[in-house]
């Protein structure tokens, strides 16, 4: 046991679990925990300008190192402003910990209008979080911490909060640390894998669904070898791109809103695997299972297996555990033939080139040209916006965690921010968030961030002065009512250079240039392109069965 303030014992608990950064806003109720920091080198602490982009950098850090990401905020408005983060964090299924001030301990639920005091805040991050806990006395801080890892780093991992009244983080006791915590899997069910197994070999037509648990489970290199064992394609979400590389022979891109290659493939499907997906409602049109096709399911969260189409075999384990396993047993017989011929899989990917001709060719051309200068290691963070949206389809992503959305939460104003942790944790890499003109304001002050501790971001602001797919709604489906819709902005060019950052107004075509030249400088750049509101691919019909 070691005699030490609570504030130290917290960072000596971040410190036995591995963390080594933690993104803060600073405030009266956690300055012992800012204090705590100083005089210490081995974890970094950096400031930002807005609460909700301490949870933002700790997502995006995490989702490029499969390792915890931690925020840190005060109570009240800081835990508040943080939630819109975290509900990004919790529907990708990210290791987030958030670590929150609390008003004094005898205040705490006597609604005396202590400052930042908000009763029952537990309650307002609960919907968000997979687990979250008060800690009432300095001992109790190292086991409370090593289990909120313990909870992201089991089964599903999604975020977690602690909060710690100021007056524990003053206060001084005796503490113990356990070890750190450890990832853990459910056992595999071999009864279902052999069942699983015999479905996929006796297919006439099987096809792999994969969705962000794949690359949570760093599963990309088992996904691969059963996809060649089985000569089954491989579809993905748009939160499971990259867990197969989309140049690959047997790749059907992602599949969003009835669109995408994998639209032409489903319907000839008679077993589909799905690996670390729910299936969500974005599965509409050509896209979505229906009877009488067989469904395997895998996932590490049993809640969510057969929740949007029933499941003839259900595997509750981690993606990689599940695929091995399925491997495995696959490999015990003879290969089976393959039942899809190149020459038609090529078709289909002819099919969903000519559909990107027909409704985006301005953003299949941007792309196109955009991926010339992205190296196959770069993180594209794709925003709430159009060319995010239409980069599910027209880029290619051949590695896992290089490719980030905000899954079904689709949290207008991420894309900035998530991009700033993930280069605060791969520096060596190129991070270019995808963004609109609507999106960057949310975070633009973090420009401040970027330049302080020269995080050379590259951020693309395609300008279309709308809020543009709801605006584009309006023109359709409102019968051209326009209202609340268009924006007034500042160019984002010179307001870039007034920060210190880089700052380059560019036509599209000459887009990939400019990036290039961006990427090369290493600084913190905003690159301006000006672009007219278009359609986005959810507001596209999609062909029915």
């Amino acid at each position: 046991m070691t005699q030490m303030t609570g504030s130290a014992a917290v960072l000596q608990a971040l410190r036995h679990e591995g963390v080594e950064v933690v993104f803060g806003l600073p405030g009266v109720q956690i300055m012992d925990l800012y204090d705590a920091f100083y005089a210490q080198s081995d974890m970094r602490l950096l400031t930002v300008r807005h609460e909700q982009t301490t949870a933002y950098m700790a997502d995006g850090y995490a989702r490029v190192t499969g390792r915890p990401g931690v925020a840190m905020v005060v109570p009240g408005p800081g835990v508040q402003n943080a939630s819109a983060a975290l509900g990004t964090a919790y529907s990708a299924s990210s290791p987030v910990l958030l670590l929150a001030g609390q008003v004094e301990s005898y205040n705490i639920g006597s609604d005396r209008g202590a400052l930042h005091e908000i009763n029952d805040q537990m309650d307002i991050i609960r919907p968000v979080t997979k687990w979250c806990q008060r800690i009432n006395d300095v001992p109790s801080i190292p086991g409370v911490i090593h289990e909120a890892m313990r909870q992201m780093r089991s089964g599903r991992p999604r975020p977690t909060e602690v909060e710690i009244a100021p007056d524990i983080l003053a206060a001084s006791d005796e503490v113990t640390f356990p070890a750190a915590a450890s990832a853990s899997t459910t056992p595999v069910d071999w009864s279902q894998v052999r069942r699983a197994a015999d479905l996929l070999r006796g297919a006439r037509k099987p096809i792999i669904w994969a969705g962000g648990g794949a690359i949570l489970a760093d599963a990309s290199r088992e996904l691969i070898a059963l996809a060649e064992a089985l000569g089954a394609p491989v579809a993905t979400t748009a939160e499971g791109k990259g867990a197969f590389p989309e140049d690959h022979r047997l790749a059907l891109g992602v599949g969003y809103y009835g669109h995408g290659t994998s639209s032409w493939a489903m319907p000839q499907a008679d077993v589909v695997l799905a690996v670390g997906t729910r299936l969500t409602t974005q599965a509409i049109g050509l896209n979505a299972v229906q009877v009488p096709q067989r469904l395997i399911h895998l996932d590490a969260d049993p809640t969510v297996i057969g929740k949007n189409y029933p499941a003839e075999v259900r595997l509750v384990t981690d993606a990689r555990a599940g695929l091995q396993a399925l491997l495995e047993e696959v490999r015990r017989q003879d290969t089976p033939a393959p039942r899809w011929a190149d020459a038609e899989l090529q078709d289909m990917g002819r099919l969903q080139e000519r559909w990107l001709q027909d409704h985006a060719p301005a953003q299949a051309e941007m792309w196109r040209n955009m991926q010339r200068v992205l190296p196959e290691d770069a993180v594209v963070v794709s925003g709430i916006t159009n060319m995010g949206y239409w980069a599910h389809f027209a880029y290619q992503s051949r590695q896992p965690r290089t490719y980030i959305t905000s899954s079904y939460f689709a949290t207008l104003g991420f894309s900035f921010p998530v991009a700033l942790g993930a280069k605060v944790a791969l520096p060596e890499r190129p991070v270019v968030a995808i963004t609109g003109d609507g999106g960057f304001m949310y975070a633009l002050p973090e420009l401040a961030t970027a330049v302080h501790y020269n995080i050379g971001v590259v951020v693309v602001v395609f300008v279309d002065n709308a809020f543009g797919a709801s605006n584009n709604d309006q023109r359709t489906r409102f019968q051209g009512r326009e209202i609340g819709t268009a924006l007034y902005n500042p160019s984002f060019a010179e307001v870039a250079r007034v920060f210190g950052a880089q700052g380059i107004r560019t036509e599209p075509e000459r887009l990939d240039q400019v990036l290039h030249e961006a990427l090369a400088s290493g600084k913190p750049t905003v690159i301006e392109v000006p672009v007219p509101t278009r359609v986005p691919p959810f507001q596209i019909q999609p062909r029915m069965r």
